[in-house]
């Protein structure tokens, strides 16, 4: 991996680092990490940086981590080739995300094999920085309930199988990072147990588990919920569902998609309330439509429509999302009076942490992997750099 790119000093900023704010401080990056950062008056030796100028009402967060989604930009992780993730790659910094995991969909098994494999090649061996960085695979079905499919093909989906899941992960080369599965079909808890026994998340979503077989799954690994309320059991006085069980159980992590269609605004405020800013993971679960004007897409070999800021299968079903993940912050802060530190807790710590990466990702802080992005006045991203290098700027070119 080169790194062939100057060191950079970024100069006059608001820095949110770990737990406070460096007011009018400097950031030096070098060699794709953070060296040192604090106050400016207190800045020495600088003659190797590239100075990079930044007005002082901007603001330095952490990178934000995405760890589920589909495409973007005409690209899709199941197009299983290095163009499409390249192109995500590309297009993700531009949305303040520096880092996600490549998600699959149900599919055809060769088809999900094919961009198993691709995105385990282009995992290890063909990832520079300037770019998103992908951390892994979140394999989303097809061990899920045909009873909440949504947007995954019906056809495709199956029971979750321990033997094939084995074949899957040797074929990603040990990439995969999260299985969202329905752990009450049957398989579904050896399937957990394996994935716990062996440092992977497992994910519960899709689902038509009842409160209790949640608490089951719980009990043998289960720690994560893939998009909350969207395609699982919902709350019910007597039966609380899997809804219930996200919002009473501090073991499981629930990804959120705050783009105003997915989740209602006022249900985004009550997931908030009852998770509050360590339970929840801001996602986009988008699809290639993303950063695309409306129009007809494909989706798993479904045909998607793009349309007033949704993206829909033929029966109206909700087809994955168009939302960028700087926008999902803006949007959390506005839905629940939230305050920019919790929206980054949510955006960048979370999925960091619960990844197991945050030693070297998820906050602004020496020696982790220097992965920045700057907001603006008005909370927009500005620029962002991904492990030092930067891969936007707001309306310029990246260097």
């Amino acid at each position: 991996m080169t790194t062939n790119f100057k060191p950079i000093l970024l100069k006059g900023i608001q820095i949110y680092s770990e737990d406070h704010w460096v007011e009018n401080g400097y950031i030096k990056v070098k060699d794709q990490k953070i060296v040192e950062l604090g106050p400016t008056e207190t800045l020495t030796f600088q003659e190797e940086f590239e100075e990079v100028h930044i007005p002082l009402q901007f603001k330095a967060v952490p990178g934000f981590i995405d760890v589920h989604i589909h495409g973007a930009n005409g690209a899709d992780t199941m197009d299983a080739t290095k163009e499409a993730l390249d192109t995500m790659a590309q297009a993700l910094p531009g949305e303040g995300t520096t880092s996600f995991l490549a998600t699959t969909m149900t599919q055809e098994e060769e088809k999900i094999e094919d961009a198993l494999i691709n995105a385990g090649r282009y995992i290890k061996g063909e990832q520079t920085p300037g770019k998103a960085e992908i951390l892994g695979i979140h394999l989303e079905g097809p061990f899920v309930n045909k009873n909440k499919a949504g947007a995954q093909p019906i056809q495709h989906i199956i029971n979750p199988n321990l033997e094939l899941f084995k074949k899957w992960e040797e074929l990603s080369d040990q990439t995969i990072k999260i299985v969202t599965l329905a752990p009450e079909q049957p398989g579904g808890l050896e399937l957990v147990r394996y994935l716990k026994a062996n440092g992977m998340i497992a994910s519960i979503g899709h689902t038509d588990a009842t409160y209790e077989q949640v608490l089951e799954a719980i009990d043998a690994g289960v720690n994560h919920v893939t998009h909350l309320y969207n395609q699982m059991r919902g709350l019910h006085h007597r039966e609380p569902g899997v809804v219930g069980a996200s919002f009473l159980k501090d073991e499981l992590k629930a990804e959120l998609i705050v783009d105003g269609v997915h989740v209602h605004p006022e249900m985004v405020k009550l997931a908030y309330k009852q998770k509050g800013k360590k339970g929840i993971i801001l996602i986009t679960d988008s699809m290639r439509a993303k950063c695309l004007k409306n129009g007809h897409y494909d989706l798993g070999g479904q045909d998607v429509t793009v349309q007033g800021g949704k993206a829909i299968l033929s029966d109206g079903t909700l087809a994955g999302s168009i939302l960028k993940l700087g926008q999902g912050v803006k949007n959390i802060l506005s839905f629940t009076g939230c305050h920019i530190e919790e929206a980054i807790e949510m955006a960048s710590v979370n999925p960091a942490k619960q990844l197991n990466i945050y030693n070297r990702k998820g906050s602004i802080s020496v020696g982790k992997d220097a992965d920045i992005v700057i907001l603006d006045e008005n909370l927009d991203v500005y620029m962002t750099l991904c492990r030092g290098k930067v891969a936007y700027i707001k309306g310029g070119k990246t260097t």
